[in-house]
């Protein structure tokens, strides 16, 4: 099934932010791709245990009512042989990919209780597996496809958690590991045609947000008032492919609000907030290179 139409993947899209993006790529005329879990809502639990919605068949659906092509992938990001089938798949039907959007991450349920890390399960730090390693391994398979065809993007969807501490340790190394990819292996694309790029999005008005609120409104209930909508970093990201300044911010972490500002993309009608002054600036990086 080869079409004109860019082809893009986003990983862990049953709901949430690669949902959103999802629907924003499909809004614009993108193939995609959704790779995810959930294929029957009742899988996945909000923080309070409650049943959260969204599947990767919904996605799908809902990005080809929007214009695009929506074609779901049922894929668990920690098995690396389900991982290499999604591609070889991409690869057989599309016979290239432009665009991989690593936002596959394990939310662990005690993922936002505010105690310190050893109080939790030992299991939170698979965020380290699913979602760190796995970005790397989805990266690895698109390299390999887009070095080929000469042109591509890897996105990395990031947080503020990279700098501030958010969620604790597990959660900042995974944010803070991701903006490095980034770096590292833009500096490998030189000359290829070929770019990657982290993003940092702020709060989100996703479905396991909406809860946190809920549970934690000490915590959220302000957060949520200047939360942008799961869609927003997805028309970045389209912006950002056909703006010839593009590659301008090639491997480097880019604050979403800010990224939107520079290119003239609202967030329906809305410019969120930066955030830069609470919570931090992306860092600056060496210029050294060691090999």
């Amino acid at each position: 099934m080869k079409t004109d139409q860019r082809v893009a993947l986003v990983t862990g899209a049953s709901r949430g932010a690669g949902a959103g993006i999802a629907r924003a790529l499909g809004s614009h005329g993108f193939t995609v791709y959704v790779t995810g879990r959930s294929e029957v809502v009742g899988s996945a639990k909000a923080w309070d245990g409650s049943v959260l919605p969204g599947t990767i068949h919904e996605t799908a659906e809902a990005i080809t009512s929007l214009g695009g092509v929506g074609i779901s992938v049922p894929c668990d990001h920690a098995d690396d042989a389900a991982v290499a089938t999604v591609f070889e798949q991409i690869q057989a039907e599309q016979g290239r990919l432009d665009l991989l959007v690593n936002n596959a991450t394990y939310m662990h349920p005690e993922l936002i209780a505010p105690k310190p890390f050893w109080e939790k399960s030992v299991d939170a730090g698979e965020i380290l597996d699913v979602g760190l390693r796995s970005a790397y391994v989805a990266s690895w398979h698109a390299a390999n496809m887009m070095v080929k065809q000469g042109s591509g993007w890897i996105v990395f969807g990031s947080s503020f958690g990279a700098n501030c501490y958010m969620h604790g340790p597990g959660y900042g190394a995974q944010k803070a590991g991701i903006d490095k990819f980034a770096a590292d292996m833009e500096h490998d694309f030189t000359g290829t045609g070929v770019h990657a790029v982290s993003i940092w999005m702020g709060p989100l008005r996703t479905e396991r947000a909406k809860k946190a609120a809920e549970v934690h409104p000490e915590q959220y209930e302000e957060i949520m008032k200047l939360a942008e909508n799961p869609e927003y970093t997805g028309h970045l990201i389209a912006a950002l492919m056909s703006d010839p300044r593009g590659p301008d911010f090639a491997g480097k972490t880019v604050i979403g609000a800010e990224l939107g500002r520079e290119l003239g993309i609202d967030d329906d009608g809305a410019w969120p907030p930066s955030h830069r002054e609470m919570l931090g600036a992306p860092p600056e990086r060496s210029a050294a290179v060691i090999y």
